[in-house]
């Protein structure tokens, strides 16, 4: 993956994922199959999530749709930097379409030429230097840079917004994504609360309170407090609050997050079903809710 457990810059992947890889991850899921047709119900969930591998999911307008972790992360900072710079979700949509387009939102080092990175920007066409590229943030910023140059993109069909911004020699391809961008946008942005859930492995190791705060106010633009490997802010409205949270869950695998709250429900992480949504947080009688727009990042 891109990113460390800790949220710091690492390698982009060097190639395409191999067939001989896919195949053998095939292989695997059938034998998963097999032994829980052998060991009944119980577990079952659990077996098929450390076989198949970690996921995570977005649902919005009743549709579901999966990511990997390092592809959940990159949409996760795309849509927060379009939050921080006060563009409308939509934009936060087309990036994302492009970036499925282009890289499959993965932050690599290959493409046509001199391409890298998630929008497979060129050096040699001014974007910037490989290694600024090489960089989500970076690369996300400069791509809304030249978005917003195109008037009107805000009412443009997604596809004809990308293709203003990346002069594609196969500009239609843009819309093939638009479902899914649509739907993760919604869900990252905080217009649908709730949406995101991930099963992942435990981190190796607990995370860096002081790097996810310093993480937060780079997509953001936010400030938050650090307590330990507890990370604690209050947006300025419930959208917001539901933005970070997702956002907290969508890049878990960077920052070695095991359990995120707002809103009185919480993510906590876990190989299973579970961790693919948000259960309401029980208080007891005499124990007062904290603030519905307090987001709460547990790191170990």
């Amino acid at each position: 993956m891109p990113r460390t457990t800790r949220g710091g810059l690492t390698l982009a992947e060097e190639r395409p994922r191999s067939r001989a890889r896919r195949r053998v991850t095939g292989l695997l899921l059938v034998v998963a199959l097999a032994v829980v047709a052998a060991a009944g119900y119980v577990g079952i969930d659990r077996i098929i999530h450390t076989v198949s591998g970690e996921k995570c999911e977005v649902t919005a307008t009743g549709s579901t749709y999966g990511w990997a972790p390092d592809q959940a992360s990159n949409t996760a900072a795309i849509t927060a930097i379009a939050i921080k710079r006060g563009l409308p979700a939509r934009a936060a949509s087309i990036a994302i379409a492009t970036a499925m387009q282009e890289s499959k939102v993965r932050n690599v080092r290959f493409g046509d030429r001199d391409s890298l990175g998630l929008f497979q920007q060129r050096p040699s066409q001014g974007w910037g230097t490989a290694e600024q590229i090489l960089d989500p943030e970076y690369a996300t910023n400069t791509f809304y840079d030249a978005l917003e140059k195109v008037d009107g993109y805000a009412d443009m069909d997604i596809a004809v917004a990308a293709q203003e911004v990346q002069r594609s020699a196969a500009g239609s391809a843009y819309a093939q994504h638009e479902d899914k961008a649509r739907a993760t946008a919604s869900v990252l942005s905080g217009q649908t609360h709730a949406g995101i859930g991930c099963a992942l492995r435990d981190p190796d190791s607990s995370g860096d309170g002081e790097a996810v705060a310093a993480l937060i106010e780079k997509d953001f633009g936010l400030d938050s407090t650090v307590e330990g490997t507890t990370v604690r802010l209050t947006p300025d409205s419930d959208d917001l609050a539901w933005a970070v949270a997702s956002w907290a869950v969508a890049r878990a695998t960077d920052t070695g997050a095991v359990r995120v709250s707002v809103d009185r429900r919480q993510w906590v992480r876990g190989m299973n079903d579970a961790a693919l949504r948000w259960d309401p947080i029980e208080y007891g009688p005499a124990e007062d809710a904290p603030d519905p727009r307090l987001v709460t990042i547990h790191l170990a």
